[in-house]
């Protein structure tokens, strides 16, 4: 996933660390991109229309993604991959333009435990399976009679428990580093974080900042402004996802979403003056 995970667990079993690793090391053989033998590079490579029977954790995912843009209205897109390499962002070289396909999602049909592609689009999970990499690995060590830890990959987090002072796992949720932010300080007792940021992932080209963030409707990487989105939710896959479509959709329409569902979201906009902080009903609730 090209990123680093570490779990903190109170009274680790045998063979803890061994078995986060098979967890991941088996998200990655389904949905990881960049290896060309995984289950995800398999399912972009058959020829449109042909049938493929999905791993069930492949299929879970691909079945939250499809959710999600309907959600969002498409501004979570489990099927973006051509675009993403398109930018320079994923690990396929693709000249010239990407083909426009309007809402690539609806191009995939999932029927039973198997899909297929009705056009030339391609899955990526990059907004997703790092969100679900950290729930199965929460499923792991909770199968394994551990009834306290954090896990975290790649900077989101899972926390179920307690310290062994009996104090929460208490997060601070990182900030964009040249941006004037308070801290936002969270307990994570059975809940999840997950941000996604501008200054994580991107490149700066003529000058200008290109996110690795795409936006579907547009075809490119979204507008200079949204600097980090935060969403808190009893599922990691879930806040991971709702993470990606509200920094596409911005602060507008993706904090009217998240309000419309409860969501305790964070969004830090970019300005000229600064850092501007939008919050939901859920979240200040949280924090009162």
């Amino acid at each position: 996933m090209g990123t680093s995970w570490s779990a903190q667990v109170v009274d680790p079993p045998a063979r803890c660390e061994s078995a986060i690793e098979a967890v991941l090391a088996r998200v990655i053989d389904q949905m990881s991109n960049w290896e060309t033998d995984s289950a995800i590079s398999r399912f972009n490579r058959l020829a449109v229309g042909e049938w493929m029977r999905l791993p069930a954790d492949m299929l879970t995912v691909l079945r939250a993604g499809l959710d999600m843009a309907r959600l969002s209205g498409g501004a979570f897109d489990p099927a973006i991959g051509r675009l993403v390499d398109r930018w320079g962002f994923g690990p396929g070289v693709q000249r010239g333009p990407a083909a426009a396909v309007a809402a690539s999602w609806t191009c995939i049909e999932v029927e039973d435990d198997r899909a297929r592609r009705l056009a030339d689009v391609a899955l990526d999970f990059s907004g997703i399976a790092k969100g679900f990499a950290v729930d199965a690995a929460a499923a792991q060590l909770r199968a394994m009679g551990v009834a306290n830890f954090l896990i975290e990959i790649g900077g989101e987090l899972r926390g179920k428990g307690v310290k062994p002072d009996i104090q929460p796992w208490w997060v601070d949720v990182e900030a964009p580093p040249d941006l004037a932010v308070p801290t936002l300080r969270i307990a994570l007792c059975g809940l999840s974080v997950a941000t996604s940021g501008d200054y994580r992932r991107f490149r700066i080209e003529d000058g200008a900042r290109l996110s690795h963030s795409i936006d579907p409707a547009t075809g490119a990487p979204i507008a200079a402004g949204v600097a980090s989105v935060t969403v808190l939710h009893d599922s990691a896959m879930l806040a991971d996802a709702w993470a990606t479509a509200i920094t596409v959709m911005g602060p507008d329409r993706g904090m009217a979403l998240a309000t419309r569902h409860d969501l305790a979201a964070q969004l830090v906009l970019r300005t000229d003056g600064g850092a501007q902080e939008y919050m939901t009903p859920a979240l200040a609730a949280m924090l009162a």
